[in-house]
């Protein structure tokens, strides 16, 4: 049973890789199992299909870290903070594990993301804010696509211009541009872009964060 859950884990850690590179289009069943060093005939003892080792991948990615955002935001009842500590704790996430914010930039907006996970959770937040009026939407579609789009983009600047490494770092230098603070000048911008004055959504963005299981580096 060990051995099974370990190949398991191998398959999807190698899709993951691969798709967030390529897609799932992009990909084939043979690639996954090559890099994941096990036999083709192993990948159908634990998938029936690319299609559903896909599936599993976005409800890891967004199904699990969309409930462990929830279990950090319990105990909050501003809206507010909750959209902050939700967007602070994502690009932070994306830091940690590029592979993973790599795969929430490609597909952070399909149609399964959106209708589960990160997606739900973000149009609920929204939501929310806008019932209690902390929030001034006049269309909440829209300003769904404002946050998650501005997210995606934070990260994508994050690991092309920002991260040790970096294939561009020098780019923001040279646009008098600074890296640093990401997740929290991101979290203030688009609380202001929900409505809230520029004081208040700064100083919201630079609460202390509810600890994760596996704390993530802050700044």
């Amino acid at each position: 049973m060990r051995r099974k859950r370990e190949t398991r884990a191998r398959l999807l850690d190698a899709a993951l890789r691969l798709m967030a590179e390529r897609g799932m289009e992009g990909v084939a069943i043979n690639e996954i199992t090559e890099a994941a060093d096990v036999g083709f005939g192993s990948f159908y003892n634990h998938f029936e299909s690319k299609e559903a080792i896909y599936a599993t991948l976005v409800d890891n990615v967004f199904e699990e870290f969309a409930n462990m955002l929830d279990r950090l935001a319990g105990g909050i009842t501003d809206p507010a903070e909750v959209i902050a500590v939700s967007v602070r704790h994502t690009v932070l996430r994306a830091r940690h594990d590029p592979v993973w914010g790599r795969f929430l930039i490609r597909e952070g907006f399909s149609a399964r993301a959106m209708s589960r996970g990160l997606g739900q959770r973000l149009l609920r937040d929204i939501g929310n804010g806008i019932a209690a009026k902390r929030f001034v939407v006049a269309d909440p579609f829209i300003g769904f696509l404002a946050v998650g789009g501005t997210v995606l983009c934070v990260i994508a600047a994050e690991l092309n211009f920002v991260a040790p490494g970096a294939s561009a770092a020098g780019v923001l230098k040279e646009l008098g541009f600074s890296g640093e603070h990401l997740p929290e000048r991101t979290a203030a911008m688009l609380l202001q872009t929900l409505g809230l004055k520029r004081a208040e959504a700064e100083k919201i963005a630079a609460r202390p964060l509810p600890l994760v299981e596996e704390p993530v580096e802050e700044g």
